[in-house]
């Protein structure tokens, strides 16, 4: 299937919900972002073709009811090697190891640092040049949620807010290079890269996933 297929899909289910891509809002050239293999964010659905052993990210991000909500995943396509399974489970864990130190009192450092040792313990990269961000009546809102330490640090986590935590990693270095179409960000050694995001709120005694699904796991497939 071609990525300009599954944006088509993609679409039709976002219009069908009575909701708006959030991407479109933003004059992005898709309803999703589609990112195989060194694709790191923001890939443009196109011709590319899928293909035993790739890895592919489905970064859907919705506004319904006056409110955007931003979700990413990255999938196995057929069986990947090791090294690519690793990097999924091992971005998908640092996901949930920053998601778990959201609570008021806690800071977005103490979120950072915890995605950024998951992945560096793993002998992986965090593409530090991206990160997550608030969200809400707009799609990119304050604060910036990095994904590195150090913790302690930065804006302090208060119920009521809500930010899109996205942890993106690579195999090889962190270096990243903008294609020519404006949108689509690559690795800049051709390695491969994962994005895995989740919309959390922050409540008065944690935190509450606003885009959970527990049937969607890519450390399990």
């Amino acid at each position: 299937m071609t990525t300009a297929a599954l944006d088509g899909l993609a679409d039709d289910f976002i219009k069908e919900a009575g909701a708006r891509s959030s991407a479109k809002t933003q004059g992005f050239p898709g309803a999703i972002c589609i990112s195989p293999n060194d694709v790191v964010v923001h890939g443009v659905p196109g011709s590319y073709r899928l293909e035993e052993g790739d890895v592919v990210t489905l970064d859907v991000a919705l506004f319904y009811g006056g409110f955007h909500v931003d979700t990413a995943w990255t999938y196995p396509v057929g069986t990947v090697d090791k090294g690519a399974r690793e990097l999924l489970s091992t971005t998908e864990r640092a996901l949930q190891a920053a998601i778990s130190m959201c609570e008021p009192g806690k800071r977005l450092g103490d979120v950072g640092w915890a995605a950024q040792k998951t992945v560096e313990a793993a002998g992986f990269a965090v593409v530090s040049r991206f990160g997550g961000h608030g969200i809400g009546r707009k799609l990119w809102e304050p604060p910036t949620v990095l994904n590195v330490g150090p913790p302690g640090r930065r804006e302090m986590l208060r119920p009521g807010m809500t930010i899109a935590i996205e942890p993106i990693t690579a195999a090889g270095g962190s270096q990243t290079e903008l294609l020519d179409d404006g949108w689509t960000v690559v690795t800049a050694d051709g390695s491969l890269a994962a994005h895995f995001e989740h919309t959390v709120a922050i409540t008065p005694h944690g935190y509450e996933i606003l885009t959970h699904d527990p049937h969607r796991s890519a450390a399990a497939a």
